[in-house]
């Protein structure tokens, strides 16, 4: 199965984006609705329904990323920033400043700790009035074990981003105790039968599978969720333990002690499902523990991206 592309059009694409480039001022659809969430809902406010405001909101978000890393500190990076993030866009947990300036400072800052750098996208989804990227801050775009993983997640409303959280880590060097040597963002998952891609109906059971199974894991720290959500075989993109389940059950009966979290944040789109969690008792101020991303095909979680600050 090749890699899943973001619900977007090139057409829709091509559109936003030059009206972006070129100065214009970009509303959102007209039938683009507000969103009435908090920042710890569950799940995406807005219109779920509106595919056409989803790839909007997507396409914001890409133009954002290819017109502004590159040189964060130029003008041009400053009007596309302005026009894209509203001024009071508020930043989660990033210790930057609120607006435009602040995650532009979060992609100089970026540059700095990775000379040469580029935002290399490897997976983003639209989900109501939520956007999700995973990214590799890379200072080789072909060389997927060097410089940093990344997720950052965006609210939109209005054609504008509202709201901001980021996360990243270094990608782990050198050979993995456990053997694992996929890497952190290669999409690896096969289906034995080709499956066209989710209705909307089928992205939210998904959504609703996969936090379950996250909190049953991490919060409730019932390992037997393992024999009931997950392919025996899963594909598993964390150097910290190789394929399949036997070696996850391991790590958590081994009397490994791990905190008890939970997802505070998620979304659905395509075959993935993304999470963002929490330490249990945490408010929504406090900063996200973690970004994980699950591939959900035929009732099971069959592959996993994650990242996990370290800084």
């Amino acid at each position: 199965m090749p890699p899943v592309t973001p619900r977007i059009t090139r057409a829709a694409a091509l559109v936003a984006g030059a009206a972006i480039i070129g100065g214009l001022v970009v509303a959102a659809p007209a039938n683009a609705m507000p969103t009435t969430g908090s920042p710890a809902s569950t799940s995406p406010s807005g219109d779920r329904q509106n595919v056409g405001a989803e790839e909007f909101n997507a396409c914001l978000v890409r133009t954002l990323f290819a017109t502004t890393f590159a040189d964060p500190d130029s003008p041009f990076a400053q009007a596309i920033a302005d026009q894209i993030v509203a001024p009071d866009a508020i930043a989660h947990g990033s210790g930057t400043a609120s607006g435009p300036q602040g995650l532009l400072a979060q992609f100089a800052a970026d540059r700095e700790r990775i000379p040469g750098a580029q935002a290399v996208i490897k997976h983003l989804a639209s989900d109501g009035d939520l956007v999700a990227v995973h990214w590799q801050i890379a200072p080789d775009p072909s060389d997927e074990r060097r410089g940093d993983a990344a997720v950052d997640l965006f609210r939109l409303q209005d054609g504008k981003i509202v709201e901001h959280w980021s996360l990243d880590q270094a990608i782990p060097t050198g050979t993995p105790a456990s053997g694992n040597t996929n890497t952190m963002f290669s999409d690896l998952y096969r289906p034995s039968e080709p499956a066209p891609p989710p209705t909307e109906q089928q992205e939210e059971e998904n959504r609703v599978f996969a936090v379950s199974a996250y909190d049953t894991l991490f919060r409730d720290k019932d390992v037997s969720i393992l024999d009931r959500a997950f392919d025996p075989a899963y594909l598993q993109h964390n150097s910290i333990a190789p394929n399949g389940t036997a070696a996850l059950k391991q790590l958590f009966v081994s009397g490994a002690q791990f905190p008890a979290q939970q997802s505070v944040i998620s979304l659905s789109d395509g075959d993935i499902v993304w999470t963002f969690s929490q330490a249990v008792g945490d408010g929504p101020d406090d900063p996200l523990l973690a970004a994980d991303l699950f591939r959900v095909d035929g009732g099971l979680i069959r592959e996993h991206w994650d990242v996990v600050p370290t800084r």
